[in-house]
């Protein structure tokens, strides 16, 4: 069976005359009708953003005979877990505390959990190994939840298509300098695809690490444009008449 040659590609072109209908989309140098000339191009960026935030929460529990024990014990240990986050610059929007008292059979059951929101991941995991040390068995600590702020989305999103939208400059640039020409002011800028994913390339399973859960929290994003820039003609010395 005869192989086939791949389709050679199209990098750029002048053509002598060339209709609006005709040039529209298409990528390389045109001349317009009317002697303007214009470059159209595409480019492409891709960008990734860790997480930003990480949520937790800390969860005490306490049964005893007597009312007032239960809430002590309970009371004991939340102070001591505001006091941690405290310190360790958490703040207090980011922290939500839950209470919910009860009374079995016979005994009492108070129950509390601390919602808190860390901004630096380093912190976070010194409060909960310290966490751990002093209160042992007496607290129960959730999986770690790393996500991304509006904040740092919008910004991801921003900056790929910044990215993008020069990468298509710089290379209207080198084809009007190849051309012995130079670049004009843009015409046209629009953006064709927008792609966001996080990391899948690697399964884990049971217990990550901190590390592993911020890559696999990690977003990527990439952009797709395309452009028109206004191509200048070098101006020839002219003769003295």
């Amino acid at each position: 069976m005869a192989s086939q040659t791949p389709a050679a590609r199209l990098f750029a072109s002048l053509p002598l005359s060339e209709t609006a209908d005709n040039v529209e989309n298409k990528a390389g140098v045109v001349l317009g009708q009317r002697g303007g000339r214009e470059v159209h191009v595409s480019g492409y960026s891709e960008l990734s953003a860790a997480p930003d935030r990480a949520r937790v929460s800390f969860h005490l529990s306490s049964t005893k005979a007597a009312a007032a024990e239960a809430k002590g014990s309970v009371q004991r240990r939340l102070e001591y877990i505001e006091q941690c986050l405290r310190q360790s610059g958490v703040m207090e929007e980011n922290v939500n505390i839950t209470k919910e008292f009860r009374k079995l059979s016979n005994t009492y059951q108070m129950e509390a959990e601390v919602f808190a929101i860390f901004l630096n991941f380093e912190k976070l995991q010194s409060v909960c190994n310290t966490l751990v040390e002093k209160l042992e068995n007496s607290i129960a600590i959730s999986p770690v939840q790393f996500y991304h702020s509006p904040q740092c989305l919008e910004k991801l999103r921003r900056e790929v298509c910044i990215g993008a939208v020069g990468n298509a400059r710089r290379k209207a640039q080198e084809i009007c300098h190849l051309v012995g020409h130079s670049l004009g002011k843009a015409l046209t800028i629009r953006e064709e695809e927008m792609r966001e994913w996080e990391d899948q390339s690697e399964n884990y399973y049971g217990s990550l690490s901190i590390q592993h859960k911020i890559k696999s929290a990690t977003i990527h994003a990439s952009s797709k444009v395309c452009a028109t820039f206004e191509i200048k003609t070098k101006e020839r010395n002219k003769k003295n008449c």
